[in-house]
């Protein structure tokens, strides 16, 4: 058997290859919608892609299944509640998938969405024992999948909650332990809210160790599993509506435009809005008016899809040679209105100097100078209800990052506004989402909360 992950930090999504080396045949679960490498490990082995499988209909990145299709002439599975605009084969509970001597098999395990599936990996087709379980959204590393999301509009949390439980306890812990345990995600992404940075475990740690695992009713079980999620970001609701669809394949072959200052400036006139992937410190020295600052180095994708709308006409300013990596991060949510890159930022942002403004940014000591003043300044902070719960800045309106689109007006319009989150990487997101719209006196705290506690602790 040849069994791989390949991982994406970005997006903490995990995919897998698994094959016969005998028969040269594989499949391809949960694959990204840059299939590349898929293809390439496939071809450097000698092997043929025959299959790919979608756990379920992931909401936090858009799926390469009809890339993959496309490529490789694969067939593509989903649980058999699925309905897609797309030819697909359904996958019945106990269903075996033979590649040779090595075996997959597929379990329901609905919850996270009603379609979820599990796939069973057997190395050798009559073994008692399956080498590993890949789960999918079902279960995670020290979690389980959020049943919450929009992914499943018309099934309550509830009625979800109750599927996953069933799934989680009457199935995969009923596995043996020594089972392998190969989840989608990993640490950091929203599909739940305690996920290990591990990138696989066994059915018996996580039948010790992790929280949702552990012997409980259902009512306690949903009621603990659907208590203080992070809200989704907007985009989640987008792609799990387009992995459902026959939509356009991506086109590694056609890059997004290179434009020099003057053609820039005419897609923004054209409506196209400012992306700037820089650094806050870059960002931070000087931008052009109303451009939203997602820095590149970081969860990327997810936290321009929580500030951006898919239909939006981006016109991007990257890091110094690294717009094609802006191009695919954005590809991969589903976000292909590119409008163009600016050529040369470095070099091209100088020409258009009078066209560029500073970001305020203040020290912890200076917000806490303003915050003594009459008319102090409004503190927003843009971490999650969990962050919040550790430590706040007195007297401060509380927005997750996450919910701020949807909440711009409840900010306040007629004062100083002075944004923070742990450390200072979303709060310039969030400036700049502000000043975006109409926010004319918004700083950025350095350093954020961190260095406030710092200072006002010692």
């Amino acid at each position: 058997m040849y069994f791989a992950q390949f991982y994406l930090d970005c997006l903490s999504q995990a995919s897998y290859l698994i094959a016969d080396e005998g028969t040269g045949r594989a499949v391809v679960v949960d694959p990204r919608r840059d299939v590349d490498e898929y293809v390439a490990d496939a071809e450097a082995r000698g092997l043929t892609v025959v299959g790919v499988i979608n756990t379920h209909f992931h909401a936090d990145f858009l799926a390469g299944h009809l890339e993959l299709a496309d490529r490789t002439g694969a067939w593509i599975g989903y649980g058999r509640r699925a309905e897609t605009e797309y030819a697909i084969r359904h996958l019945a509970d106990g269903e075996r998938i033979t590649l040779g001597d090595v075996t997959l098999q597929i379990m329901e395990t609905p919850g996270h969405t009603p379609e979820s599936i599990s796939v069973l990996v057997y190395e050798h087709a009559d073994d008692a024992v399956p080498y590993g379980v890949l789960t999918g959204d079902a279960l995670f590393i020290g979690d389980v999948g959020r049943p919450d999301l929009l992914a499943s509009v018309g099934v309550t949390a509830e009625d979800l909650g109750a599927m996953l439980y069933d799934s989680v306890h009457r199935k995969l812990m009923a596995l043996p332990d020594d089972v392998r345990v190969f989840p989608a995600h990993g640490a950091g992404s929203a599909c739940g809210k305690n996920l290990s940075s591990e990138k696989q475990s066994t059915i018996g740690a996580q039948r010790l160790t992790n929280y949702a695992c552990r012997p409980m009713d259902q009512d306690t079980f949903v009621r603990i599993v659907t208590a203080g999620q992070s809200a989704a970001p907007a985009y989640f609701g987008h792609d799990a509506a387009l992995n459902r669809q026959d939509h356009p394949l991506l086109d590694r072959t056609s890059p997004a435009r290179s434009l020099c200052p003057e053609s820039f400036k005419e897609a923004l006139s054209a409506g196209a809005v400012v992306l700037d992937a820089r650094s806050p410190q870059d960002f931070g020295a000087g931008h052009l008016h109303g451009a939203i600052n997602v820095p590149l180095d970081g969860r990327f994708a997810e936290q321009a899809g929580t500030v951006l709308t898919p239909d939006t006409d981006l016109a991007i300013i990257a890091p110094q040679d690294r717009e094609d990596e802006v191009v695919t991060r954005l590809a991969r949510i589903g976000f292909d209105h590119i409008a163009g890159y600016l050529r040369n930022p470095d070099t091209a942002l100088t020409t258009l100097a009078d066209d560029l403004t500073p970001a305020s940014r203040l020290t912890a000591d200076q917000l806490r100078s303003a915050l003594a003043d009459e008319q102090p300044p409004t503190v927003l902070d843009v971490r999650t209800c969990g962050e919040r719960e550790t430590g706040f800045i007195e007297g401060s309106l509380h927005i997750p990052l996450a919910e701020l689109p949807a909440r711009l007006d409840e900010i306040p319009t007629d004062h100083p506004l002075v944004v923070h989150c742990a450390s200072g990487h979303r709060s310039s997101i969030a400036a700049s989402l502000l000043r975006h719209h109409g926010h004319t006196d918004v700083s950025d705290l350095l350093g954020g909360y961190g260095a406030w506690h710092t200072l006002t602790s010692s």
